[in-house]
């Protein structure tokens, strides 16, 4: 039976959970994940778990936070001035800002607090910091 392996065109179905079992992903009722695996379009750990796995096989998997999003970095949340955000942006915790970055790239923060005067922005991906567990089955190798 055959493997998969670098350069294969993969599909997965997933369901990503945290440590405390809360699911924050899943392919289910949907079509699976594909992707080419060695191609850097997902976490490394997540790569790393379907490489050697047959098709119709599934497994379990937890991958440390170095392997997913990477350590929270408390240099990523700043403090702005709350006239720093345009006036027509009704501010809610927990949402998505959207800025360019000086060299043109997008960029993403999440709003952590606010209020009349200042704007907590937090730029570390939500799931920085946290281990991740993957429920896995490989459906297809192309």
């Amino acid at each position: 039976m055959s493997e998969a392996k670098h350069g294969d065109t993969v599909k997965v179905h997933y369901t990503g959970t945290l440590d405390d079992g809360t699911e924050f992903d899943s392919s289910r009722g949907g079509d699976p994940l594909e992707l080419t695996l060695g191609g850097g379009q997902i976490i490394p750990g997540f790569e790393q778990a379907v490489l050697g796995m047959a098709e119709g096989e599934t497994k379990t998997v937890t991958i440390p936070a170095a392997d997913a999003y990477g350590p929270r970095r408390e240099q990523l949340t700043q403090m702005l001035p709350r006239d720093a955000i345009p006036e027509d942006i009704d501010l809610v915790a927990g949402m998505i800002l959207h800025a360019e970055g000086p060299d043109g790239q997008a960029l993403s923060f999440i709003v952590a607090g606010f209020d009349d005067e200042r704007v907590l922005i937090d730029g570390n991906h939500p799931l920085a910091g946290q281990d991740l567990t993957f429920a896995l089955e490989l459906v297809e190798i192309g």
